[in-house]
């Protein structure tokens, strides 16, 4: 991985709609040489996807909670079947398995109002075999929002 490369990388993250003849431009190599580079970076796996990002409160989607979970056993099996279960909750955003902390998981659960909530917390994630313990936390103000990550020399 060299310099363009990277810039490739960092400009995609920004905009993943640009046009190649713009990429090029902007990195400074003609537009077939990006192109292959783009389509290596992909099937290498540093580019898994294009999204759009979407805005929450414009869809309605308001409060946002991070989820504090904790397990009642540890066990490859339970943690697997609480996985499978909250990769189908359209809610949950993110679910990170972590160490530190007295829960097994953390979530990002985004949804309309506290009813929502309510009926997300007892109606789905409590109801799942193995959930012993749900701290919840309410975001007031999002401080730092972003998608992209550095990507530099020292990293790769």
């Amino acid at each position: 991985m060299d310099r363009y490369d990277r810039q490739i990388l960092e400009v995609l993250q920004q905009d993943g709609r640009i046009s190649n003849q713009d990429l090029a431009d902007r990195i400074g190599l003609s537009p077939s040489p990006c192109l292959r580079r783009v389509r290596q970076l992909e099937e290498e796996g540093f580019i898994r996807g294009y999204v759009g990002l979407l805005d929450e409160v414009k869809l309605g989607l308001k409060m946002t909670a991070l989820i504090n979970i904790s397990m009642d056993k540890h066990t490859p099996e339970r943690f697997a079947h609480f996985e499978s279960a909250v990769a189908e909750f359209s809610e949950v955003q993110s679910c990170y398995l972590i160490t530190g902390q007295s829960a097994d998981y953390i979530l990002k659960v985004v949804v309309e109002d506290m009813d929502h909530y309510q009926r997300f917390l007892l109606g789905k994630l409590t109801r799942i075999e193995g959930v012993s313990g749900v701290h919840s936390s309410f975001v007031m103000r999002k401080v730092v929002d972003k998608t992209a990550i550095a990507v530099s020399e020292h990293a790769l």
